[in-house]
């Protein structure tokens, strides 16, 4: 693509060179610069593109684009000055790409908890249908059924675009991703066209990057401040920010509750081990989910699916043959009548909604042995909170390691027993050893009790001092279960 085609995507703020050059790839990332590619030097949290400006040139950068000009120029080499790299960067990858998304039905989910299970169960959905569809999630990334692993909730904008124009290349018409706060406040979305967004819930998590809730807050909002009078946005008026999502929107609103009157209403009818009976718009439909907040997630599913123009029943038809994402609620059965769990419950919030999903299914029948831990270099205020809500949902808990980063585990448990009073602590055991941690809760169950592993969900690994070393929640509790597969 010329480079003067590329730049009718932004407003620049000056452009010293020739535009009249042909663009062979564009990159944030020096050290992936080839013969004839666009450098865009990004201001990180971490680095300064800026710095990796003359290496990108050694490399065969034929264009820069960049926030300061730099003193000394090369007169082979095209500079692009734009108030916001960050910005601009989105919307270049975009059009390098072809715009895809004017081609993509795109719909994005934000929230602390459900995106994963909402993003893919969309995708099922539209699959189910008949349709090629793309899916952008935590857990994989989907072009059709063909599987692309990933690193972040949300990519970098140029991974991000070159997915979604491998995306309409291929013939997708749908794509559903999530968007982490993280990607609003980075502009990584910038320059993608929604035809549509969904609200899940607000509750504590990022604070190590946004600091406080507010701007935790703001950070999803953008989201919806931004949608095109186009598309809809779908909130959860069963969350106290749902609604604040829609203030300064121009897209067309709509709501889903359990609790109250909305667009899309939902209630439990029954719940028992293998699901749910849920009335969802006055029709009946059995799901193979448990829990409430599962049933607050398809109700997601369900409005979006219909404002993206599908007929009600057929979309309950759709959604009676699906089943829980990896991780989430996954459950593995012992040969002595023992049930184990596996959640990505990572924060106070979602930690509470599957243990009352848990004491829900049980009804008083055995005990809830809960193995729970929190990441390293994360926000730290959570930790005492996440050992505190453990302690009221389980009979027994063990609080071990999680991804320790580059933390100490001990320091860590620590901060989490540091939220425990004595009566807390006489049900509570510490084993770093996160294994052993699983191993000792399996010992301690009996027959028609729950073992409970949150944290990683769906990971199959575990980061100690900047190295993965391989773990996977479900494998160990199969080991432990003597399950050969």
């Amino acid at each position: 693509m010329l480079l003067g085609d590329l730049l009718k995507a932004i407003q620049p703020l000056q452009v010293v060179g020739d535009v009249d050059k042909e663009i062979r790839e564009v990159n944030i990332d020096s050290r992936k610069i080839g013969e004839g590619h666009l450098f865009m030097a990004m201001r990180g949290t971490q680095t300064d593109g800026h710095a990796y400006i003359p290496g990108a040139i050694e490399k065969g950068a034929v264009a820069v684009l960049c926030e300061d000009i730099p003193t000394e120029v090369n007169p082979q080499v095209t500079y692009i000055q734009v108030e916001d790299s960050e910005d601009a960067v989105g919307k270049v990858a975009h059009a390098y790409y072809g715009y895809p998304t004017k081609q993509l039905e795109l719909v994005g989910v934000t929230g602390t908890n459900g995106k994963t299970t909402i993003a893919t169960l969309l995708y099922k959905v539209f699959r189910y249908f008949g349709y090629k569809v793309g899916l952008l999630s935590t857990v994989c990334n989907y072009i059709d059924d063909k599987a692309i692993p990933t690193d972040h909730t949300t990519p970098d904008p140029v991974t991000l675009n070159r997915l979604l124009g491998r995306m309409a290349n291929e013939g997708c018409k749908y794509a559903f991703m999530e968007v982490s706060s993280h990607s609003i406040a980075q502009k990584r979305i910038s320059g993608l066209h929604f035809a549509g967004g969904i609200f899940t819930n607000l509750t504590r998590d990022h604070l190590d990057y946004h600091k406080t809730v507010e701007n935790y807050l703001k950070a999803k909002k953008k989201f919806f401040d931004d949608m095109p009078k186009s598309a809809f946005s779908l909130t959860n008026l069963d969350d106290k920010n749902g609604l604040v999502m829609l203030q300064n929107t121009k897209s067309k609103k709509f709501t889903y509750s359990l609790r109250s009157l909305a667009d899309f209403k939902g209630k439990v009818l029954e719940s028992h081990v293998e699901g749910m009976l849920l009335d969802i718009n006055n029709h009946e439909v059995a799901v193979h989910f448990i829990g409430k907040f599962n049933a607050s997630n398809l109700l997601a599913v369900f409005g979006a699916s219909v404002l993206l123009g599908k007929n009600e029943e057929d979309v309950l038809v759709a959604m009676s043959t699906l089943y829980p994402v990896a991780g989430r609620l996954d459950t593995i059965h012992s040969s002595n009548g023992i049930t184990g769990v596996v959640d990505y419950a990572h924060t106070p919030d979602a930690l509470v909604n599957v243990l009352s999903s848990l004491q829900e299914m049980m009804n008083g029948k055995g005990h809830i042995i809960t193995v729970v831990g929190a990441g390293g270099n994360r926000d730290k205020g959570k930790r005492p909170i996440m050992a505190k809500e453990a302690v009221k949902g389980s009979d027994r808990v063990i609080i071990t390691s999680d991804n320790p980063r580059f933390e100490e585990p001990q320091d860590i448990i620590n901060d989490m027993l540091a939220g425990l009073d004595a009566k807390d602590m006489e049900k509570t055991l510490s084993i770093a050893d996160r294994k052993e941690a699983i191993r000792t809760a399996c010992m301690l169950a009996q027959k028609g009790d729950v073992v409970l592993v949150a944290g990683k969900g769906h990971e199959d690994y575990q980061e100690i001092k900047g190295v993965k070393h391989h773990f996977d929640d479900r494998e160990v509790l199969r080991e432990i279960f003597k399950i050969d597969n």
